[in-house]
């Protein structure tokens, strides 16, 4: 099982440091998305007190030349704090602090979609539209092979794995067990955890979220399982289709309501949301992946539990359409549905604002309205 080298250092020797009092200062560690849309980066700074709001956090720079997001003729990026966290790592009075990014001409940054969604959220935010996604990710050693598999071939076919338990089932049950501890401590929305179909591959779920929140915690969530994994010396993958054939894609099934939705009656709104979502397929695909649709295609193939990419399809308790209405909410009549098409890596901004776009500000055709 190929490893990190800097797992191999001794944590114990570590741990003496980082029990030193750190007197009155905070370390702030600032996190923000890079040119990939789906990467992220992070830098310390010292304060000299502890912020207890975003206002008391300072805005900073970095060199966007070495995170595919500016020429290195003008590198300067700017970070805007926007979202702001306990630190699990470093812990109390430390934090982690999500940014925005801007351009040098103080615009958003081509991947920072926090910006717009958070404008659209504010529309329809007397309407509290919840968020709730089912973050699946594979573990893989350093070599990018899925951890505790053969290092020359397969498991066990799919079957035994899913929400399984004992060593030949569940594999890598230490990281979950520390990122889902790591983000209850941070503050981060996570609401459960659960071996998924391929061997070494795991879903958590963050939520419920109102408007932008989602974005925030999510990120962050994933921000956290990337530090764990290095801890451990193992890679998370958000990769859609890690292996191909015959084993499941990974995937960020998002669960959507609104006050009506939630009322009794609400399955009227709910239909008429899955109206509109089923006009407007084409765009939905292409903000529900980083690559505009070419990640998901690996993915959404009608077999594994997806629906076809090309075709629009709901259904009640159906894992193979591309809405699925909950069986409790088809006999309860109201509460929310679950669109099945994000892949693992899409931006959960991207997401939830195509959301908000299509079935609250009932916008149509291929293209967003600019407000």
């Amino acid at each position: 099982m190929a490893t990190s080298a800097s797992a191999q250092l001794s944590k114990v020797v570590k741990r003496q440091y980082m029990e030193l009092p750190q007197g009155d200062k905070v370390q702030a560690m600032y996190i923000w998305i890079d040119g990939t849309g789906e990467g992220v980066r992070c830098k310390t700074r010292t304060l000299d007190s502890e912020p207890k709001s975003i206002e008391d956090l300072p805005e900073w720079n970095f060199d966007g030349s070495s995170t595919y997001q500016s020429e290195g003729s003008n590198s300067d990026m700017y970070l805007i704090p926007s979202a702001m966290f306990r630190d699990p790592f470093r812990k109390d009075p430390n934090k982690l602090v999500l940014c925005e990014v801007l351009k040098y001409n103080q615009k958003p940054a081509e991947t920072n979609h926090r910006h717009k969604c958070k404008k659209i959220m504010e529309m329809v935010d007397h309407q509290s539209p919840w968020f709730g996604m089912e973050q699946e990710y594979t573990i893989l050693g350093t070599d990018g092979h899925p951890f505790g598999w053969p290092s020359n071939g397969f498991p066990g076919p799919q079957g035994p794995y899913y929400c399984g338990v004992g060593a030949d089932k569940a594999y890598g049950r230490d990281i979950v067990e520390a990122h889902y501890r790591s983000c209850l401590y941070a503050g981060v929305m996570i609401c459960g955890t659960n071996a998924e179909v391929m061997p070494a591959q795991w879903e958590f779920q963050i939520g419920p979220c109102e408007g932008i929140n989602m974005g925030d915690h999510l990120w962050v969530a994933r921000f956290i399982l990337h530090r764990v994994c290095e801890d451990f010396g193992v890679v998370a993958s958000f990769d859609p289709k890690p292996i191909p054939g015959n084993w499941n894609g990974a995937g960020c099934h998002t669960n959507f309501s609104t006050k009506e939705m939630r009322e009794d009656g609400g399955l009227k709104c709910i239909e008429e949301c899955i109206d509109k979502l089923g006009k407007r397929h084409n765009y939905h695909i292409r903000a529900y992946d980083p690559k505009g649709g070419l990640d998901n295609a690996r993915r959404l193939t009608g077999h594994h539990e997806t629906s076809n990419i090309h075709e629009f399809s709901a259904g009640v308790a159906n894992r193979g359409a591309s809405i699925r209405i909950p069986r409790t909410v088809g006999q309860e009549k109201k509460g929310y549905f679950e669109d099945r098409r994000p892949s693992a890596n899409c931006d959960p901004y991207a997401v939830t604002e195509a959301l908000i776009r299509t079935c609250l500000l009932d916008e149509e055709g291929d293209e967003p309205v600019d407000y």
